[in-house]
């Protein structure tokens, strides 16, 4: 299959839960970096850097989406922004997602139980960010494959507002999604600042070099 290549600005994200009732709630927009190599995602910053303009051409765009699947629970819709400031739809994924996954501390509902409420026809919960929030993906460093062993573990795990979910993996290789770690701060220069350090501090290897 070929495909237009689209000039990228920005990789956005915006979760939407909806229930039977119709009831529609979406987490604010989040801004994604990718790793080039391993095509997975890095760094996500939460809320994008972008205008309110775009912010809510984001919002429409993701909630006319799921509107669109019928979706009961969560819809992940992942997003190009064009330097001409036109949003185009990537992908879409039903369920708790990449994306998502700082909202376990920085809104007062996660994704994962507003997942819940979405299936269940609950009242969906409260969307909102608690403060400025970065994660980063725990990846299996190159060079190395087999039991998986945790370098500067004891140091983010000291720091504050610096929160880990480990898996449970018990073997990694290149690349391989591990786990993940999510910042908060009062600004995102903070966070991208601690979200730097834990990506140089926090490395996941393997008994093997390969």
């Amino acid at each position: 299959m070929l495909e237009q290549l689209v000039p990228i600005q920005k990789e956005l994200a915006v979760i939407v839960a909806r229930n039977e009732r119709g009831q529609i709630a979406c987490y604010p927009v989040v801004e994604m970096e990718f790793d080039p190599e391993a095509n997975l995602v890095n760094y996500l910053f939460a809320p994008a850097q972008i205008s309110p303009e775009i912010a809510a051409k984001a919002v429409e765009i993701a909630t006319r989406t799921a509107i669109a699947y019928n979706i009961c629970g969560l819809l992940a819709v992942e997003l190009f922004l064009t330097p001409a400031g036109e949003i185009l739809v990537n992908e879409v994924a039903p369920r708790p997602h990449n994306s998502g996954h700082h909202t376990i501390e920085s809104c007062p509902v996660s994704q994962f139980e507003q997942h819940i409420r979405g299936v269940l026809n609950l009242p969906l919960g409260d969307t909102r960010l608690l403060a400025s929030a970065a994660m980063v993906n725990i990846l299996g460093e190159a060079g190395y494959t087999g039991a998986v062993r945790y370098e500067g573990l004891d140091e983010i795990l000291a720091a504050p507002q610096v929160f880990v979910h480990l898996y449970g993996k018990a073997e990694t290789r290149p690349s391989r999604k591990m786990g993940h770690v999510t910042i908060m701060g009062s600004s995102l220069e903070e966070v991208r600042e601690k979200a730097n350090w834990v990506n140089e501090t926090l490395k996941c290897k393997g008994a093997k070099k390969i």
